[in-house]
């Protein structure tokens, strides 16, 4: 998801892909843990765009 796309989505939408993608990046590092993943940069990936999602979730509260 592209920062322009999470300013864009409402907070039902962004707590619901918050979810989701928690949810994926669980289930990508259990894979890698079994085995190694083709390509385990989708790891940080994910993780960024948890903390996207996260920080734009955070600043809606504050305001």
């Amino acid at each position: 998801m592209k920062q322009s796309e999470i300013n864009e989505a409402s907070t039902a939408d962004l707590q619901e892909a918050l979810a989701d993608r928690k949810q994926a990046y669980t289930d990508l590092k259990m894979a890698h843990t079994i085995t190694p993943l083709e390509n385990p940069i989708q790891l940080k990936g994910h993780r960024r765009a948890i903390a996207r999602i996260a920080t734009e979730l955070t600043k809606r509260d504050v305001q």
